[in-house]
């Protein structure tokens, strides 16, 4: 785990939110509100925001298949698209780990959920960490 976690406000610019990742070789990182989670944005959310797509193009394409996608999904995925702040990427639902949890825990969260990285909370929900695959490959390199 890494105790010394950067993190972003909810109303952090997109550019500067690229930035922290790219300056700081980060995967993701948490969107926090003091030491609580509130959300975490990944180099996949920076990336659907800067895709280069036709928004009229885009809603006319998807309009035949509203009623077979899910609505909330399309919504979900125009708002990264037009996405100004960390809040307007950010995903809100986060997978969060114990800092008691096992490497074994871990490679199974990483490997079923298809996240990366996780925070780490404590009993209070707080922030206290983040761990990464990497975390976990520099581990097994170690040993």
């Amino acid at each position: 785990m890494t105790a010394d976690v950067k993190t972003v406000n909810a109303d952090t610019p997109v550019k500067e939110v690229a930035g922290k990742l790219f300056d700081n070789a980060l995967t993701g990182m948490p969107v926090v509100s003091g030491d609580e989670v509130i959300g975490i944005v990944t180099e996949g959310d920076v990336v659907m925001e800067n895709a280069n797509v036709h928004i009229p193009s885009y809603i006319n394409i998807l309009s035949s298949f509203l009623y077979l996608e899910d609505p909330d999904a399309v919504e979900h995925d125009l708002k990264k698209v037009l996405a100004l702040t960390a809040e307007d990427l950010m995903t809100e639902e986060v997978i969060t780990v114990d800092p008691e949890d096992s490497v074994t825990d871990l490679a199974t969260i990483f490997k079923e959920k298809h996240i990366n990285p996780i925070p780490v909370v404590d009993k209070n929900d707080k922030l206290v960490g983040i761990v990464s695959r990497s975390d976990i490959v520099k581990l097994l390199a170690k040993e």
